[in-house]
């Protein structure tokens, strides 16, 4: 069964205390970045990322409540960087689709070929029937946030006119699953992964094809 609305409804606020120390924050979240990638959520020990981060491991709990809320943050972190790269998916021009497909096209495609984001995917397959809730943070933070972010980009572009797209989400969610074929089937298998030409190629016909398909009918 597909996530509910209640399932993805947003986090609950931080805690009120002290401020959080940025430095302990970022020890902590690179420690948890390399145990699970090394690991997986299931096998990532607390007291192991808390002892290479130099904390406590009540200190890790009182910033993040959960290893769950741990590992959701660190896959947070990552699609902060990729719409980041995109200096916020809001600031996109909706007057040239082409161009900010293609970027956000290619952000999307590294973020699906990272070798970090497959071990992610692969760990999380293998551990679905027991891990709702890091299945659900993953999705949270990373499909859903795209999607979203990608769908609301759609929406302007609808409106100023450029694309004629009437159901955002589901666009979003096509465009997207254009770079989700062979050669993510392939990194997921730990096979020979598409080259840098090939990936070009798939970005300008999954971009051609989107286009295409939503072109304002005049």
């Amino acid at each position: 069964m597909p996530p509910t609305e209640d399932d993805v409804a947003p986090l609950p606020p931080p805690r009120r205390g002290r401020p959080r120390d940025p430095e302990r924050c970022r020890r902590i979240m690179e420690a948890a970045r390399s145990h699970f990638y090394a690991h997986g959520l299931e096998r990532a020990s607390v007291d192991a990322i808390a002892a290479e981060a130099g904390v406590s491991k009540m200190t890790i709990y009182s910033h993040f409540a959960s290893k769950e809320g741990l590992f959701e943050a660190v896959v947070r972190e990552r699609t902060d960087r990729v719409m980041g790269g995109l200096a916020g998916v809001e600031a996109l021009d909706p007057e040239q689709p082409q161009k900010a497909l293609l970027a956000i096209g290619e952000q999307f495609l590294t973020l699906a070929r990272e070798e970090q984001t497959l071990g992610k995917f692969r760990s999380l397959y293998g551990a679905a029937a027991t891990q709702r809730e890091a299945c659900l943070a993953f999705y949270r933070q990373g499909a859903d946030r795209l999607i979203s972010d990608l769908a609301a980009y759609l929406r302007r572009a609808h409106a100023q006119g450029t694309l004629q797209v009437r159901h955002p989400r589901q666009a979003a969610d096509l465009f997207l699953s254009m770079f989700l074929g062979d050669g993510h089937i392939r990194g997921l298998l730990m096979l020979d992964m598409p080259d840098a030409r090939e990936n070009r190629a798939l970005l300008r016909e999954a971009v051609r094809v989107f286009i295409a398909a939503y072109a304002r009918v005049t």
